[in-house]
């Protein structure tokens, strides 16, 4: 008898994305909806992730705004709680402030810590709690990037708090395994959103970023929904403490 190739449906699951308002965020959110998963998206602006899940239910899908600040861990531990346990997490929200090493403030170091580690650390926590106390499988999806595996001119704070989520996942994939719940990093290149769009609007930056890209184009959000759909499903079973590179070939060299 012929093997089957998994499902990537994702029927009679439950997602939970965070800054999920828009750009990749929204475009993971699809995804999943799309595949058949229940999903909430989560993030702190109301009018925004309110349009977002009023969308996506347009279309048919499951969907509901959960306005949440993932800064705020008392907020992240009473909403998980009251609305878990959720099957898929993806860690999206984040947030960088490219500058010179020496210009580095205090208070950029500790904004994107907060958000890019901090925050994500505590969302997992508490959604493989939920998971651990229902005896439920599950796939933790953390939203890192390129520059979590190598260096970047103006980039010191974005690629250390990227490193450092590189080695949370791994050492979440140690310790969650024997609940099966797996967890894995997806390591997007330059993709054109809303967040990025006027760096790479700038003739010079988006020359050097191309330069490095072996396929030769930024990314795209599409370029990372398939990545996201595979490691939230089936089609992932064995996959848990590895980084999905979504970069064009860009850590190739």
């Amino acid at each position: 008898m012929l093997p089957r190739t998994p499902s990537f449906r994702l029927d009679g699951r439950r997602a939970l994305v965070t800054g999920a308002g828009r750009g990749l965020g929204l475009a993971c959110a699809a995804a999943l909806a799309e595949a058949g998963a229940e999903v909430w998206l989560a993030a702190r602006s109301s009018s925004e992730i309110e349009a977002a899940a009023a969308a996506l239910r347009a279309r048919g899908d499951r969907a509901h705004a959960l306005v949440l600040d993932v800064t705020d861990t008392a907020a992240v531990v009473h909403a998980i709680t009251v609305r878990g346990p959720f099957d898929v997490l993806v860690n999206n929200a984040g947030t960088n402030r490219p500058k010179p090493f020496d210009e580095v403030s205090e208070d950029d170091l500790d904004a994107l810590y907060t958000l890019n580690l901090k925050a994500p650390f505590f969302v997992a926590r508490e959604v493989a709690r939920r998971l651990k106390a229902a005896g439920r499988p599950g796939s933790i999806i953390q939203m890192s990037s390129q520059m979590g595996h190598v260096g970047g001119i103006g980039r010191t704070a974005y690629c250390a708090t990227k490193h450092a989520l590189e080695g949370l996942t791994k050492a979440l994939a140690l310790e969650l395994g024997p609940h099966r719940i797996r967890v894995n990093t997806v390591c997007p290149t330059f993709i054109d959103t809303p967040m990025t769009h006027e760096w790479l609007a700038a003739p010079a930056f988006r020359e050097h970023v191309l330069s490095k890209i072996a396929l030769g184009r930024v990314g795209t959000v599409e370029d990372v929904m398939g990545a996201v759909l595979y490691l939230a499903g089936d089609a992932s079973a064995l996959v848990t403490g590895s980084a999905l590179m979504v970069d064009g070939g860009w850590t190739a060299a």
